[in-house]
């Protein structure tokens, strides 16, 4: 800081001036107005003004230094604000920074660009396609001008975002195998256990080309979809995944991904948990070989038939967590739907099968709680399908498996109660009898020896991958794809692959005390005031939530205004890789 005296014909001003630099360029502001000449000596008893503001900056400069200058913002009620000058900007993404600069991903797009030799900034458009994905998630032209809303404003031009894409589809399975590695370095993975499931995207257009294919659209749109597989570790964090075309069969995409696990990722022992839909025999055996295994949900209703009545008989159950009972086992007939006790109870029956060569233990668990829920959904489903039949039963269609309307049945009828043209419509308590008998069973296959608690355990957590679908599609906002090239389309879920791996690596740091929603959420509200030559004020409400996040990334950004040369310091910070596990 420095003393500037403004000398005019009748007095002298004193004021106290800094200087700054924007964008390259030096700027000279006035930090403070101390009066003028008259105005000090009558102030200061007497006392040489000139001594007495040298000593003044000197001590203002020394606090600056210390970042304990109280700063006092010259504003004016008269004087406009300055025209096309953004000055509000989001920080929230400077954790999602500390949790990439960890994991290494500017070191692996420093080795892409060594190999392509390309002269953009491949760091800067991946990492703020990241952090856009999760703060600001919209197209690519999108996220290339809302990147000037964050704090750090980056530089490179859009054509630069599409090479980008078309440079991480070559390098789509490196990265994968190199983010895993990284990762080992900041949390723990559990790569015991393994889930994997499938889902797919849908683009908002009409024809197929491509990857972009029709088929059986998980939330039954019209539209071209891609398919995505996914792999998940024991510890619910994302471990690879692939992209297929539309209409490829599910239960095809296992294998090849997993071939790439076995040999890019150096894993060679653990078990694969998977749903019915890519439970066939050809994935059971490929993971009955070698050191792996695997837990899958099999189907009591497509279990042959002596299968399918010892299943389902009420006796011979024994209860979990229970080493001794009854030598015939229980009758889970007797359960009281009144008795809580019996409500929270779980029985289970298990045996070795031979299902097409191959031997494999089949676990049936039976939950009077699991049955009351299965009654609650089909009962109110049956209230719709009458209701359609009571009030616009011309609206009636032929339904899925799983649609409400599959409890109604039409009836062709003549006054004379012959076969005619016209029909009628009732509910199919056939069809209604027939569902009930499988309330409250569930069954998986398996491999394994281990105890059936055990194996229902794990299979429960696979609710955690279905959960990451759904953070991808509703947080991070990855369809419908705006993309048209198939290497391009790959990248856009490269992308949202590594922001859903940051977001739970975010989640793991914090605890897990914290929603994935409710965390996003925060980090967009956390938005900065910029007071130009001066720092930053922080523009959102302290709370639990961002004293924790604080806590748990070793920085502050909530004083009452972060000078610009604390924030340098936080910027650095950030992207600086840790040399210890963060937690």
């Amino acid at each position: 800081m420095r003393l500037k005296v403004s000398k005019s014909k009748n007095a002298a001003s004193f004021y106290v001036t800094k200087t700054i630099y924007e964008n390259g360029k030096e700027r000279t502001i006035t930090v403070e107005k101390l009066g003028t000449e008259k105005e000090l000596r009558e102030k200061l008893d007497g006392q040489d003004p000139y001594a007495w503001a040298k000593t003044y900056v000197s001590e203002l400069t020394a606090k600056e230094k210390e970042n304990q200058r109280e700063i006092l913002a010259p504003l004016s009620p008269i004087k406009q604000i300055e025209k096309n000058h953004p000055c509000l900007f989001n920080g929230g993404y400077l954790f999602l920074q500390d949790i990439y600069y960890d994991l290494k991903l500017d070191k692996i797009c420093q080795t892409i660009s060594d190999r392509h030799k390309f002269s953009f900034d491949l760091n800067s458009i991946l990492s703020y396609l990241i952090y856009g994905r999760i703060i600001y998630p919209a197209s690519k032209r999108a996220t290339h001008e809302l990147s000037q809303k964050f704090l750090e404003r980056p530089s490179f031009e859009l054509q630069h975002v599409y090479r980008a894409l078309e440079v991480l589809a070559k390098e789509f399975d490196w990265i994968q195998a190199q983010l895993y590695k990284n990762s080992l370095a900041i949390l723990p993975r559990n790569t015991r256990v393994l889930f994997y499931d499938c889902t797919n995207f849908f683009f908002e257009i009409e024809q197929e080309e491509g990857l972009k294919q029709y088929g059986l659209s998980k939330e039954h749109r019209p539209n071209p979809i891609v398919q995505m597989g996914l792999f998940m570790d024991g510890n619910g964090m994302p471990l690879a995944f692939s992209i297929q075309k539309g209409n490829t069969n599910e239960q095809t995409t296992l294998k090849p991904l997993e071939k790439k696990i076995l040999s890019d990722f150096e894993l060679s022992q653990f078990i694969v948990c998977t749903d019915a839909g890519l439970a066939s025999t050809a994935n059971r055996k490929y993971n009955n070989l070698g050191n792996r295994g695997f837990i899958t949900v099999q189907s009591v209703k497509k279990l042959k038939a002596h299968l399918k009545d010892w299943a389902l008989d009420p006796k011979g159950w024994r209860l979990a967590g229970q080493y001794e009972s009854p030598e015939d086992g229980y009758d889970v007939r007797k359960l009281s739907y009144d008795s809580k006790e019996d409500r929270n109870k779980n029985f289970y029956k298990e045996r070795w099968i031979n299902e097409d060569g191959l031997e494999q233990r089949l676990i049936v668990t039976y939950s009077l709680k699991y049955r009351i829920y299965q009654e609650q959904i089909r009962n109110r489903q049956v209230e719709r399908a009458q209701k359609l039949i009571d009030t616009a039963p011309q609206k009636f269609k032929k339904a899925n498996q799983n649609d409400y309307k599959r409890f109604i049945e039409q009836i062709p009828y003549t006054s004379d109660g012959e076969k005619a043209e016209k029909v009628a419509f009732s509910l199919n308590q056939d069809v209604i009898n027939k569902e009930a008998r499988y309330d409250g069973f569930y069954a998986v296959c398996t491999n394994l020896a281990s105890s059936a608690e055990e194996i229902i355990a794990i299979n429960h957590r696979r609710w955690e991958i279905e959960e990451s679908f759904r953070i991808m599609k509703s947080e991070l906002r990855s369809r419908p794809v705006y993309l048209s090239r198939d290497d391009r389309i790959i990248a856009h879920f490269m992308t949202c692959f590594i922001s859903l791996m940051v977001v739970r690596v975010l989640e793991k740091k914090m605890g897990e005390k914290f929603t994935c929603q409710e965390t996003i959420t925060k980090l967009r509200e956390m938005n900065f005031m910029e007071l130009r030559g001066e720092g930053f004020i922080p523009a959102y409400t302290r709370t639990d939530f961002t004293d924790s996040l604080h806590e748990a990334f070793g920085f502050r950004t909530d004083y009452q205004i972060l000078p610009t040369k604390k924030m340098k310091k936080i910027f650095k910070m950030t992207k600086t890789t840790k040399k210890v596990r963060t937690f």
